[in-house]
């Protein structure tokens, strides 16, 4: 048996999509029994020693990210995504110095980056310690939110899940043989299990009616505060639905919901890794525009309706513009509107047409990325 060829990961927990994604694409390389040792590297442990945002919020930067997504306190970043990147500038040549002796430690031949804003930092940091090391920086957004944000003016690959990040990527000068295109983002491989279950005894065992339509309000590991909201307009607007109130981490919101007394049936849950269960079951998603989001959603059959305004975290905002372009939910200015949302999606045909259009999308990413990174390794 040949020697293991040493594959590193990079992620951080600024938000759950690129652990999620790097788990997952983790596990279907085990699964393919592929002759790599595939680990995982936390860059925000990685850069701890410099304190880049915690030397003036306080916070990590992971930290202050998910607070931030709680709360729903996303009004301003535009403005802190460029006093970020001013940061990340400074502190480039620290960052370039504590990667190298990363890889000088441990020697990778391919480093996958599953992150956005650092990877000007693994780029160089790779060439000067590692130099016969690729990189390879997969998007976890549906595009980029140029400049400095996922694609980077350096030799390096590039791994896209739409036509419109595959065109930035081209643009900034990527020749064609480094920029590779895949059917979507990367899912966790149990979103393409078969669940036999019926939706109506699966929908009376969590306390919902079984015919009802049934909207899942999700917005990620963290919750967010704006599902209390939806939750009342819902609740108040008069249509013939249902609710699954996925709170994720977001305790004190889940309490919030659980002592509130609902005309319609609502189910309500805290963290759960059962999402494509609840999917399953329910007939639409409502939620942020997040790319993992989106992507589970429609991939399980499920029209969405999201919202975009000025709180829109803008790596998101192009999120929408596909959402409308693939037919497969609506777009509202704020959750104020979320009823009239819900409302169009369930006049007659709406909510059939948008299915059809989520149907005819097929996402194999997860599946298909590896064979893209054994090329990379045997170019």
């Amino acid at each position: 048996m040949g020697l293991m060829r040493r594959v590193d990961f990079v992620f951080f927990d600024a938000g759950g999509g690129h652990r999620s994604a790097a788990t997952a694409l983790q596990q279907v390389i085990a699964e393919q029994k592929r002759p790599w040792r595939v680990e995982l590297v936390n860059l925000q442990e990685v850069l701890d020693p410099l304190d880049i945002i915690r030397k003036t919020t306080g916070l990590r930067l992971q930290d202050l990210y998910n607070l931030l997504l709680k709360k729903g306190w996303t009004l301003g970043t535009p403005a802190m995504l460029k006093a970020m990147h001013g940061l990340i500038r400074l502190y480039h040549p620290a960052q370039v110095r504590l990667l190298e002796a990363l890889w000088r430690e441990r020697r990778p031949e391919l480093v996958v980056s599953l992150i956005p804003n650092f990877n000007r930092a693994l780029g160089e940091s790779l060439r000067k310690a590692a130099p016969g090391a690729r990189l390879v920086t997969i998007l976890t957004d549906l595009a980029d939110y140029p400049p400095h944000f996922w694609i980077e003016r350096q030799a390096q690959y590039f791994i896209c899940g739409t036509a419109r990040a595959v065109e930035q990527a081209r643009a900034l000068g990527h020749p064609a043989e480094r920029v590779f295109r895949v059917s979507g983002m990367i899912l966790n491989p149990r979103f393409y299990q078969p669940l036999n279950l019926s939706r109506a005894a699966e929908r009376q065992s969590l306390g919902l009616k079984p015919d009802l339509p049934t909207a899942l309000v999700l917005f990620g590991g963290q919750g967010s505060s704006a599902m209390y909201a939806i939750a009342e307009r819902l609740d108040r607007c008069g249509l013939t639905l249902q609710l699954i109130l996925v709170c994720g981490r977001n305790e004190r919101l889940r309490r919030r919901l659980s002592s509130r007394r609902f005309r319609i049936p609502v189910h309500i849950e805290g963290f759960t890794s059962e999402v494509p269960y609840y999917m399953r079951v329910a007939d639409f998603f409502i939620g942020k525009p997040g790319p993992g989001s989106i992507s589970e959603a429609v991939h399980m059959g499920l029209p969405v309706i999201v919202e975009r305004n000025a709180w829109t975290m803008p790596q998101e905002r192009y999120n929408t513009e596909w959402v409308r372009e693939k037919g497969v939910g609506l777009v509202v200015p704020g959750f104020r509107k979320v009823a009239e949302a819900a409302a169009e999606l369930l006049r007659p045909g709406s909510l059939e047409r948008c299915q059809a259009n989520a149907a005819a999308l097929s996402n194999s990413a997860v599946f298909e990325i590896p064979e893209l990174l054994d090329r990379i390794l045997k170019a």
